[in-house]
């Protein structure tokens, strides 16, 4: 599939595949729904809602974060950066089945757009695959290169983020045998967070288990999902 770099409305980059009209990240702007989605309604709500609270110097303390489409490593270079801002350690899994090209991550302006001065970004994505790497003192990353429904975890995460491809595209990413795999791989009070908030994968979350959480959306959209496991 024919595959290019756009720039979104914040002035950050992602990829689109033009044959479904699809893009890995809003075109309202990336940096903005990553923030918005993923660490202001994931990864910081799971954060106040828990016994570990910002400041903590014990890595027993660690959040456990699952992302459902590693992608481009925007979600993830964001997440690190939270991890240095807030002194929170963070093991961070990232499943793919169809890594990003070198090439494609040359054109991407993350790094300049976060302002990052060191090569966080660049060690995310050279890591190696199937192999747990300390990228920084508070930030560990395992990536795995496999398809979504081959995940077998069992009360092993806090938080997923769930960023797969749309359902309009990819329908069968966001059914109730997916969602249940999810549910079951979350560690009861974990959070499921996700940028949709179409009718068939509200019902999907609710029959599986989960208690559905419908938010204001990031720019562009009008409301997202958050689902809870208790």
């Amino acid at each position: 599939m024919q595959r290019k770099i756009i720039t979104t409305a914040d002035g950050s980059k992602t990829i689109q595949i033009e044959e479904w009209n699809e893009q890995y990240h809003s075109v309202h702007g990336a940096i903005q729904e990553a923030n918005h989605v993923y660490i202001k309604h994931g990864l910081l709500f799971f954060n106040s809602q828990s016994n570990c609270h910002f400041g903590l110097d014990s890595k027993s303390d660690t959040i456990s974060i699952l992302e459902i489409g590693f992608g481009t490593g925007l979600n993830a270079m964001l997440t690190l950066l939270i991890s240095e801002q807030f002194n929170l350690h963070l093991d961070y899994c990232g499943v793919e089945a169809y890594p990003v090209s070198v090439e494609e991550l040359q054109q991407l302006n993350y790094t300049e757009a976060l302002q990052v001065t060191n090569n966080s970004f660049e060690k995310l994505h050279t890591s190696d695959w199937e192999t747990s790497h300390e990228i920084t003192e508070n930030f560990r990353l395992t990536k795995q290169q496999k398809f979504f429904n081959e995940i077998d975890d069992v009360n092993c995460y806090d938080v997923i983020y769930f960023d797969a491809f749309g359902a309009r595209v990819q329908p069968e990413l966001w059914t109730e045998e997916l969602f249940s795999k999810m549910y079951t791989a979350l560690r009861v009070n974990g959070v499921l967070v996700t940028y949709a908030c179409k009718g068939s994968a509200k019902r999907a979350l609710r029959a599986v288990g989960f208690v559905i959480q419908r938010l204001e959306g990031p720019p562009g959209k009008r409301h997202m999902l958050r689902a809870i496991k208790r």
